[in-house]
């Protein structure tokens, strides 16, 4: 089950960011991921309490990650992360250092470390080939080998970039 975000889907869009977002685009999604990653968390009373948010709400997100394969459901109101869901770790590290940067005037709040050593964590995007961590106006979004064959390429390479 893919749920309807904001009254629509976008079934239309041959885009992996814009179907994530079917998933975990709804408001609590991510901060319910969040405290399964890095807090353990799994039981609905542990969330509830923990996030202030409404159990009518919360029962809904939970059943849509069951259904959309985030998280697997056991007894007595226990949800588990499955591998599907682990991995958006990634993504909340690299959301939050977002939001540390352009939201967070006295700094960071939290802050990620390795369990082994203590080291700090942040995520990198990193060319395969050269190794360079590259800009984002240095990288091009260019047609996979999943995309809609009918549609045109994300991004005319012949265009100016914008800064």
């Amino acid at each position: 089950m893919i749920s309807d975000v904001l009254g629509r889907t976008y079934e239309r869009e041959n885009c992996s960011a814009a179907r994530a977002l079917e998933l975990i685009g709804e408001r609590w999604s991510l901060l319910i991921i969040r405290n399964a990653v890095f807090a353990g968390m799994t039981r609905f009373s542990d969330f509830e309490r923990r996030l202030g948010v409404a159990p009518n709400i919360l029962a809904k997100r939970l059943e849509g990650f069951v259904a959309d394969g985030l998280m697997e459901r056991r007894e007595d109101r226990e949800y588990v992360l499955t591998e599907k869901g682990r991995d958006l770790g990634t993504v909340i590290v690299a959301l939050t250092e977002w939001g540390d940067r352009w939201v967070a005037p006295k700094g960071p709040p939290i802050l990620f470390e390795h369990e082994g050593c203590g080291g700090p964590v942040h995520v990198h995007a990193r060319c395969d080939d050269c190794g360079q961590e590259p800009a984002a106006a240095d990288v091009v979004a260019v047609a996979g080998p999943g995309a809609d064959p009918n549609r045109r390429p994300p991004r005319d390479p012949s265009r100016p970039r914008t800064a």
